[in-house]
């Protein structure tokens, strides 16, 4: 009997099919990934004694490397050369907590979100709560340099409020309690997990207006390789349909830090 040749739209179905199936092998062959990350932003990422990492984003990161079946590797590095050594080569993603904003994607590509979150103040719950920026004036906060917190406030506050900046936000809340600042400006979900519950974060707690700004926390990846981000991509709508996402975030956070999956 003489086989029918196969109707081309229904050869291209199951070429698709097949291409979708062997994709997270497709990208295992071809990647051997190094992920930068701070390591000074918990919960976010920490580093012990030992210099191993953890935390939240280092978690996020072992589970898509899972979920592509790549080999990866990770790299501690400061926060203000991630992204000059990221555009340089010396690693090919970056996750650690970079909100996802302009001038960043002038230099580098961006996966889509893997969280949100606002901004706040920190300062002593016995001072009078700003209402505002204007109740600022004339105070000293403190903030991480190189991230868009103080670009924010150099944007809205100006000269208005004297800025301290730090190289990790865990000094910052060192100098609020010794007494240095009046307050810290960063990151809400770090603020709470890294110093408002802990116990040198009694006697704190958040004060003044929230700021939402960017368009979320997102994955740096090198200009040029739209192949990865499009694999990352499918990779974190893995790990939240079959609810990796949503066990590691609830080990940290109490509330969700993403939308619910749309079906």
């Amino acid at each position: 009997m003489t086989r029918l040749p196969m109707p081309r739209r229904a050869l291209l179905g199951l070429l698709s099919v097949a291409v979708l199936a062997t994709w997270p092998l497709a990208a295992a062959r071809a990647q051997n990934l190094r992920i930068a990350v701070e390591g000074e932003y918990p919960p976010f990422s920490k580093t012990d004694k030992k210099g191993k990492m953890s935390g939240f984003d280092v978690d996020i990161a072992n589970a898509l490397c899972k979920a592509l079946e790549a080999k990866c590797e990770f790299v501690k590095q400061r926060w203000d050369r991630i992204i000059p050594d990221l555009v340089d080569g010396k690693y090919d993603l970056v996750v650690s907590s970079m909100s996802i904003t302009a001038e960043r994607r002038q230099r580098i590509d961006f996966t889509n979100p893997y969280y949100y979150t606002p901004a706040k103040f920190v300062g002593k719950q016995t001072d009078d709560p700003p209402a505002s920026l204007e109740a600022l004036k004339g105070r000293k906060i403190g903030v991480q340099k190189a991230t868009t917190h103080e670009q924010q406030l150099v944007k809205k506050l100006g000269a208005s409020a004297e800025l301290v900046r730090y190289e990790t936000l865990p000094k910052a809340q060192a100098d609020l309690v010794a007494g240095k600042l009046d307050y810290v400006f960063g990151d809400a979900l770090g603020l709470w997990q890294g110093f408002l519950k802990t116990d040198k974060g009694k006697g704190y707690a958040f004060v003044g207006p929230d700021f939402v700004f960017g368009a979320g926390i997102g994955i740096g990846v090198r200009k040029g390789q739209s192949d990865l981000v499009a694999d990352l991509n499918r990779a974190l709508d893995a790990i939240r349909a079959d609810g990796t996402y949503e066990k590691i975030s609830s080990q940290y956070f109490a509330f969700p830090l993403l939308p619910a999956v749309t079906q």
